[in-house]
């Protein structure tokens, strides 16, 4: 186990996410990218529990989705299948397992109030923190995707499927986006990554 994590996460952090996932019953498997999760836990058939973590997180976000999947493990073994996924109870163990690595050894200095305050009350993503988010994204490998917030309105943009919109106004949290094709209105959560398509290769 530590072999297969000792490439995605800080040395610092090994030997205690090790202790955490000491259990005869718990595997964690790193998948290829998935576009519409950065992990998962299952209880499988057998009895047994499975945590997957996509490959390409860099190593403060594979950490903190480690964590929150570990979070979901032990939620589970404490207080039992009937709980609301992201609930408190599921609240309460992710900060609970997450304080020890919130320190400087661990994640830059620049993160840290951030992080400090997204665990005040954790979301069902650390995606659905706009400010965190940003900020995780800086340490990313340079790639030609961008934040829907970050789009300006009337731009074009392609998703993961190939399929192109329009960025419109903002409605609460989520933009409203058009199909180009269709013409069909499509809300999207503020950090759904996207491709831009620039001007001169953009529909009108």
């Amino acid at each position: 186990m530590q072999n297969k994590l000792q490439d995605y996460i800080s040395p610092k952090a090994i030997s205690q996410v090790l202790k955490l996932l000491e259990h005869d019953h718990l595997v964690v498997k790193i998948k290829n990218e998935r576009k519409t999760r950065h992990g998962d836990y299952m209880r499988l058939p057998n009895g047994k529990h499975q945590i997957t973590i996509n490959s390409n997180l860099n190593e403060y976000r594979f950490l903190i989705t480690l964590i929150h999947e570990i979070a979901h493990f032990e939620a589970y073994k404490t207080y039992g299948r009937f709980i609301k996924p992201h609930g408190v109870e599921w609240k309460k163990t992710f900060q609970h397992l997450m304080l020890p690595f919130l320190n400087p050894e661990i994640f830059p200095i620049d993160l840290l109030p951030l992080l400090a305050k997204h665990f005040k009350n954790p979301k069902a993503s650390s995606d659905s923190d706009a400010t965190l988010a940003l900020a995780l994204k800086q340490f990313d490998a340079p790639n030609n995707k961008t934040y829907i917030f970050e789009v300006p309105l009337g731009q074009t943009f392609k998703i993961y499927n190939g399929k192109i919109f329009k960025k419109g106004a903002q409605r609460t949290k989520r933009f409203e986006c058009v199909e180009v094709k269709t013409g069909r209105m499509y809300l999207f959560n503020p950090n759904a990554e996207v491709e831009i398509i620039p001007a001169k290769a953009g529909i009108s």
